[in-house]
């Protein structure tokens, strides 16, 4: 998990996709890896999921990826044998959690409270997605919550843009972030591998003069 959650800080910010359609599988990864971005999220929110994951998984073996919006045991599962290299959940299920931990497979569950924050503790874990972020209070709701919890460790998702990810980033207390913004459902869906590519890269190019 030291090693993973390392790869994720020194990325800064993970790609949220949602694919609808497997043949968009690898040029969607060819375009974030031109884009200097090798990792991807790859939500559970459709049936091309698990085979997007192993597609990637296969066609580029350096790439980490996220199985995300996963809620049940099946899914991880399923997510895993794909080739994903960790779960990650829009909210906190303990069934799932224990099953993940059982099995060996890393996850980053979704909390916004602290009855949840406590809850992913008591369940051995301290990274730990912010999930709706903006919606959720945004940077102050974090800096509010992670003070009791010292060892506790956030990656926002949910309304982060460029616009807003200096200040997430800024944060003693997240040490990553998840964002759609760069590639938006209809580019996927209309073949719009070069925007994406070009929004990658300003991601990265921004995410450079952040941490400058």
């Amino acid at each position: 998990m030291e090693n993973l959650i390392k790869k994720i800080t020194d990325t800064g910010v993970i790609p949220v996709i949602k694919i609808d359609n497997v043949k968009d599988a690898l040029p969607l990864a060819e375009a974030l890896k031109n884009g200097g971005l090798c990792c991807a999220e790859i939500t559970f929110r459709t049936d091309a999921a698990e085979e997007s994951i192993r597609l990637i998984h296969e066609k580029y073996p350096e790439f980490f990826i996220a199985a995300g919006t996963v809620l049940t045991t099946e899914q991880a599962d399923k997510a895993m044998a794909a080739g994903a290299s960790f779960i990650v959940s829009p909210g906190l299920n303990p069934e799932v959690v224990k099953h993940c931990n059982d099995k060996g497979y890393p996850i980053i569950p979704g909390v916004c409270t602290p009855t949840e924050i406590e809850a992913a503790m008591s369940l051995g874990l301290t990274y730990l997605k912010f999930f709706p972020a903006e919606a959720a209070g945004g940077v102050k709701m974090i800096k509010a919550v992670s003070a009791p919890y010292t060892k506790v460790r956030f990656m926002p998702t949910g309304g982060i843009s460029t616009k807003n990810l200096a200040d997430y980033l800024g944060c003693k207390a997240v040490f990553a972030c998840g964002g759609s913004w760069m590639v938006p459902s209809d580019l996927i869906n209309e073949g719009g591998f070069d925007e994406i590519e070009k929004l990658t890269a300003e991601a990265v190019a921004l995410l450079k003069e952040i941490r400058a």
